[in-house]
């Protein structure tokens, strides 16, 4: 029995195995657990190891490729069309290792350790922020229904509290002054754990040859470098191919009417969390570059002249996100243009 694709539908923790041989035949059907994928993996030649780029998949990909086979992760969203009726986990396996044969399929590079505990990182740091987020709402809230009303904006809360807190007969009990405090000791311990990380990112972007790079870019800093070299990987194993603002979906959807192509919002498919930080640093880095006597600074003045500031936002992460393939693709540093007069 030669097996040329083994399809992996992975689960916590039984897997569904199914394997093709060189004409698409299914030859073999298996349910086993983690263990026993590594062991029949071990005891078979060198073939295609397929799987969807799901929890796990990084770990028992390199394992794989460590015993020679060639391992190849696809998206969920490329293998669903050639799962069959009467959906199952078997079903998955076939469909995952039919697709794997497929020459036009896009497959999603093996992350390495180090990756994942970068992404594993800004996971944490991101859910830090939510909660201090959610802290800072319900403190507005609470002062709002004492009829005290706060400005948004973090540090605009902050300045209130400080002065709420220090001054008499300002309409809280002394239970609720006591909760307020509880929850600004909180949100200050909450602010210590976010900076810690902040601290942990500026230090791998200044060891990191990609990190080093990409924060050549305006709008681009030590969050965003470290969050972007876990997602993709060095410069040297960087596709050429790929576009990342459409990987991101920061590139706009389009509809026909009347014959004449229209455009929409954007797609917005992809890694959201990378999304979210290409925006916020686009929208930090709009003023100063607005100003700059440079071609992108041109480029930023027209749209800002016939557009909403939040589109032209996006289009510039769009355009820092197709900036960022250039320089990962050249290794080279980025240097802003001068424009030229015509």
């Amino acid at each position: 029995m030669q097996i040329a694709v083994l399809g992996i539908d992975l689960g916590k923790n039984s897997c569904s195995v199914v394997g093709l041989d060189t004409t698409g035949r299914v030859v073999l059907k298996r349910r086993l657990h983690r263990d026993g994928v590594l062991k029949l993996a071990a005891s078979m030649p060198s073939c295609v190891m397929a799987m969807e780029a799901c929890c796990g998949a990084h770990h028992l990909g390199r394992i794989l490729r460590d015993q020679g086979h060639e391992v190849r992760l696809m998206s969920p969203e490329y293998v669903r069309p050639y799962v069959k009726a009467q959906k199952n986990d078997d079903r998955d396996a076939e469909a995952i290792a039919e697709a794997a044969t497929r020459p036009t399929m896009r497959f999603v590079t093996l992350k390495s350790e180090t990756q994942l505990d970068m992404q594993s990182l800004h996971r944490a740091r991101d859910r830090l922020v939510g909660e201090r987020t959610a802290l800072i709402n319900q403190l507005r809230a609470i002062l709002l229904e004492r009829g005290i009303i706060v400005p948004q904006g973090r540090r605009k809360m902050e300045l209130h509290l400080e002065a709420l807190l220090a001054g008499e007969g300002v309409g809280l009990s002394a239970r609720t002054r006591l909760l307020v405090d509880d929850l600004r000791l909180e949100w200050g311990e909450l602010d210590r754990r976010i900076e810690g990380f902040d601290a942990e990112f500026a230090a791998k972007a200044r060891t990191d040859e990609t990190a080093r790079l990409l924060t050549t870019i305006p709008g681009i800093g030590p969050l965003n470098a470290t969050a972007l070299a876990a997602a993709i990987g060095n410069a040297q194993t960087f596709g050429r191919g790929r576009d990342l603002a459409a990987w991101l979906g920061l590139v706009p959807k389009q509809m026909t009417t009347g014959g004449k192509p229209k455009l929409l919002g954007i797609t917005k498919r992809g890694n959201g969390y990378l999304r979210k930080m290409l925006i916020h640093g686009a929208r930090a880095a709009l003023p100063s570059l607005s100003k700059g006597e440079t071609a992108m600074g041109g480029w930023l003045r027209g749209l800002l002249a016939r557009a909403h500031v939040n589109t032209v936002v996006v289009a510039l992460a769009a355009k820092l996100a197709r900036i960022i393939c250039a320089v990962l693709r050249s290794g080279r540093k980025f240097e802003l243009t001068t424009a030229t007069v015509s």
